[in-house]
């Protein structure tokens, strides 16, 4: 269940990675995941022909150790959470997955990636709403380690914060065959897509609401000031 969860995750990651740089023009051919986890997202891409090297960093060397069985995967190296072990622009696009809500300083993490990395893209959940307010949602963020609870405007500060501007960005409810993963039964199903369906119709006529109503995948593609 586990790696067709992660599995799935990565081909919307992946949706988000190439839609983002179609839409600022950018054709990388390094590319650098940083908190590559089991690798799937890297693999996804590989599978698109997206990137000619890609390469991935992790602080734990069991999660080096399994994404490197990936044949697809150029390298990944094992880092401390803070300094990526290359020079400066040694690759074309970074990528921020889901791993600026894990760590305490975001905006340095950021920087750091962009001293590596020509453009980098960032995902987060958007957790700053109602439904995240609840108890039961705060007890599953905190089990997976979120450290930030973020909205929009967070996420946009913390790109300015690191000396970057957004070159392009998406917002995304989440599709209905996420929303129905873990549902059993032709009830639950139904559930699901009644779910994505009200989430997506809400985001489409009132995205300023849905925003502060529940969970959003914010995106961004990040560039230099000056580029």
């Amino acid at each position: 269940m586990g790696s067709r969860w992660r599995a799935l995750g990565a081909v919307g990651k992946a949706d988000h990675v190439t839609g983002l740089c179609r839409r600022a023009s950018l054709t990388p051919g390094s590319v650098l995941d940083v908190g590559c986890g089991d690798g799937a997202l890297l693999s996804e891409l590989h599978s698109r022909g997206f990137g000619v090297t890609l390469a991935g960093v992790e602080i734990t060397q069991a999660a080096v150790d399994i994404a490197s069985q990936r044949q697809e995967i150029s390298q990944v190296a094992l880092y401390d959470g803070r300094h990526l072990p290359y020079e400066r622009g040694s690759f074309d696009l970074g990528i921020l997955s889901h791993v600026l809500e894990h760590v305490p300083e975001p905006v340095e993490l950021l920087r750091e990636v962009s001293r590596a990395c020509r453009a980098v893209i960032c995902e987060v959940p958007l957790e700053a709403n109602w439904s995240a307010r609840r108890a039961d949602r705060r007890a599953v963020a905190e089990e997976v380690g979120h450290l930030q609870r973020l909205s929009r405007a967070d996420a946009r500060g913390i790109v300015a914060a690191a000396g970057l501007r957004v070159a392009a960005e998406l917002e995304d409810p989440l599709p209905a065959v996420v929303h129905r993963f873990f549902a059993t039964g032709a009830g639950r199903r139904a559930a699901g897509t009644a779910k994505w369906a009200l989430r997506s119709s809400a985001h489409r006529l009132a995205p300023a609401l849905a925003r502060r109503a529940f969970t959003l995948h914010y995106a961004c593609l990040a560039v230099a000031q000056d580029a």
